[in-house]
This record gives C-alpha cells, structure tokens and sequence, in this order.
C-alpha cells in the first residue's frame, strides 16, 4: 500500500510542476504578444524595403528647369522612397546634355540617388556617344546628371575604332564633349592610311 501511495504522490507532484510549466508558459506567451501589439514600427528597419516594384519601365528625370536630362529603361526597377534610391536590373540609359545630343549607356545593374541626381552603372558598364562615335567601356560608371558629367574610378577604355586608349581613370564632361584619361594612360592610334591621306 506505501508503495501505491509513494507513486501516487509522485504522479501528483508531477501533474502539478507540469500544470505551472504549463500556466508560466501561456502567461509569457500573452505577454509577449501584448508587448509586439503595442510596439511603434522600426522607421529604419522599413528604410531597406522597396516600396515600389515596377516591371518593363521607363524613368524620365528632369533638371530643375523642366529640361529631359535622363531616360532610364529597365525590365525591372526597385524604388525605396525612404532612402531615395532606385535599383535598376540591366539599364539602358539615355543621357542628354545642354544641346540636346543623346549619349547611350547600358550596365548588368544601375542605381540612381534621386537626392543627388546621381547614377551609377555597375558590371560591364558602356557609354556610347553616337555623334562622335566613341564609347567607353568600364566596370562602374558614375553620372552626375546636374553637372552632365560621367566619370570612372577602374579601368577604362575609351575608343573610336581602330583608335583605342586605356587608362586608371576617366571623367566625360557632355556639355563641353570634353574627356579626361588619368593614371597609366596608354592608347594605340594606327598611322594614317595611304587612301585616308589623299582624301581631300
């Protein structure tokens, strides 16, 4: 009979300890929903979420004069207005300067700082001035859409077939069709052909 009692108590004691785990448990779990419920939204953690996802899009920027300084096309752009930034996947640009001419680049990604009016196109970045007939290849390529300037801190060549020349960095200025190479500057300009010569 001790025996039968001695169990009893044991399954009792733990029926008990196993009814407070049991009540200790709903009460933090009340509790803990009581405190998510009530708590303000993390303005900075909502900073890094898109708030717009726009597929197949074109993009006109404006300057301050109303004049077309910018048209951004993309097979999909991702908007954060909180930070003012817009993700572009696979961008092809369309640059305008003072005179109306049109300067064509392209990237594997792009992203435009709507605060500074500032592109930069990263992976495989290419400008090509169609009037001139140069291009620029480089792997990032910043745009300053105010100052109509582009600019490129790797690498770069810049060429006008068969002229090519390479350099550390670059810096375009479109208005003025002025460029700069800096650092390690080195070009190949083929001499002149006899039939180029006696061209008039």
């Amino acid at each position: 009979m001790s025996a039968t009692l001695s169990w009893l108590y044991r399954i009792r004691k733990r029926v008990w300890l196993l009814l407070v785990i049991i009540t200790l448990g709903v009460l933090l779990a009340w509790l803990d929903l009581r405190d998510t419920r009530n708590a303000p939204p993390n303005p900075s953690a909502r900073a890094d979420e898109p708030g717009h996802v726009i597929e197949n899009a074109e993009l006109t920027l404006y300057d301050a004069a109303g004049n077309l300084t910018q048209r951004l096309t993309s097979p999909r752009i991702l908007h954060t207005p909180q930070q003012a930034i817009t993700l572009f996947d696979t961008p092809r640009a369309t640059l305008i300067d003072s005179e109306q001419r049109q300067w064509h680049a392209t990237a594997n990604t792009g992203t435009l700082n709507g605060q500074k009016q500032r592109l930069m196109l990263d992976g495989d970045a290419r400008l090509i001035a169609p009037d001139e007939g140069w291009q620029l290849d480089t792997q990032i390529l910043y745009y300053d859409s105010q100052d109509a300037h582009a600019w490129s801190d790797s690498p770069a060549l810049l060429q006008q077939p068969p002229q090519r020349i390479r350099a550390q960095r670059l810096d375009a200025w479109l208005n003025t069709s002025k460029v700069r190479l800096t650092g390690r500057v080195r070009g190949y300009h083929p001499p002149a052909t006899a039939s180029a010569e006696e061209t008039p």
